[in-house]
């Protein structure tokens, strides 16, 4: 019976055997047409182009890589039909916790003299940690009192942020070490998203881990007859996902040289709108990261094309509410077509 769970999720998470095109296909012609787009309306009302700043280009990458890396680990929570909504908080209180510990005044120079600076694995460990408890957190709750994913990541995410504020009495974290402000500049986000991306690629396509993350959000019940320890793949997911947070909380403090309680709002709701565009189920059971990723870059591209256009950030906002609706709307559909076939 276990065989055959695996090899259902296999299937699911892989191209259907009478489909040549791969699904991230579509979703990479949605990327180009609305960067065509852009380029069009940036001759006509701009009188410049979009595609060939390469400066602009380059902000954009860099704005993604954050929600991108928080994108991956909601992509595998979504997959098992959950939701996390405290990953944006997530980052706010392990940007400020890291932060903290980077300060170069942290450091007892006066017991450790030959040491100059708190060494930056330090303060991302400690990050990663703290994101990681947050997940572990989330997971219990989920897998053993069986709160719904919605209500106990909202009770999270409220509690997180409230901890961020109290954390430092709401005081911006600032001089903080050249060690640790290194992973945020240049092109080291963008490097940190991609490995994590290639990492959980792998792990989803090829490993039992991605197989039992499949096969709970495709039919939870089976899974579990199957011989399949539900509520502790759960605990897992979500662990990774709070994980993943706290690196991207590290990585967004690293970049600003800064660190303040209300970092990270609204990270939540990007991330999960990277991954629905990138063609993941809110049913559950269906995604890939190879999808996650074009979405984020999508959203990224959104953003980028809004500014550009000089289009007001409340018009921002409305369109990409629209976007996700839409986003949720033709995902609906495919699960209908689906059940039909």
């Amino acid at each position: 019976m276990s065989t055959k769970i695996e090899a259902s999720a296999a299937a699911t998470s892989s191209p259907a055997s009478k489909r040549r095109i791969p699904p991230e296909f579509n979703i990479f012609l949605v990327l180009i047409g609305i960067a065509l787009v852009y380029e069009v309306l940036g001759w006509i009302f701009i009188g410049q182009s979009f595609l060939m700043n390469g400066q602009r280009l380059t902000i954009m990458i860099l704005q993604v890589a954050v929600i991108g890396i928080i994108a991956v680990g909601v992509t595998q929570v979504i997959i098992t039909g959950g939701i996390d909504l405290s990953s944006g908080s997530v980052v706010g209180v392990t940007a400020m916790i890291a932060a903290s510990v980077a300060q170069a005044s942290t450091w007892p120079r006066a017991l450790y003299p030959a040491l100059t600076d708190l060494p930056a694995i330090v303060p991302i460990t400690l990050g990663l940690c703290v994101g990681l408890l947050a997940g572990l957190i989330n997971g219990w709750l989920i897998a053993k009192t069986k709160i719904p994913p919605f209500i106990a990541t909202l009770g999270m995410m409220v509690s997180a942020r409230g901890l961020s504020k109290w954390y430092t009495k709401g005081q911006p974290v600032s001089g903080l070490t050249d060690q640790f402000n290194f992973i945020g500049t240049g092109i080291w986000p963008v490097i940190v998203f991609l490995v994590v991306a290639l990492i959980f690629h792998i792990a989803l396509r090829y490993t039992r881990y991605g197989k039992f993350t499949y096969a709970i959000g495709a039919n939870v019940q089976a899974a579990r007859v199957s011989g399949i320890n539900v509520e502790a793949h759960l605990i897992k997911v979500y662990a990774i996902a709070g994980m993943l947070a706290g690196l991207a909380g590290v990585v967004t403090a690293a970049r600003a040289q800064t660190a303040q309680a209300g970092m990270g709002v609204m990270y939540e709701l990007d991330a999960i709108a990277a991954t629905v565009i990138g063609g993941t189920s809110l049913a559950g059971g269906v995604g890939r990261i190879t999808g996650t990723v074009i979405g984020t870059v999508i959203l990224g591209v959104m953003t980028s094309g809004f500014t550009f256009l000089r289009v007001d950030a409340y018009y921002q906002e409305i369109v990409k509410g629209m976007i996700i609706v839409a986003a949720v709307v033709v995902d609906v559909y495919r699960q209908k077509k689906r059940k039909t076939v």
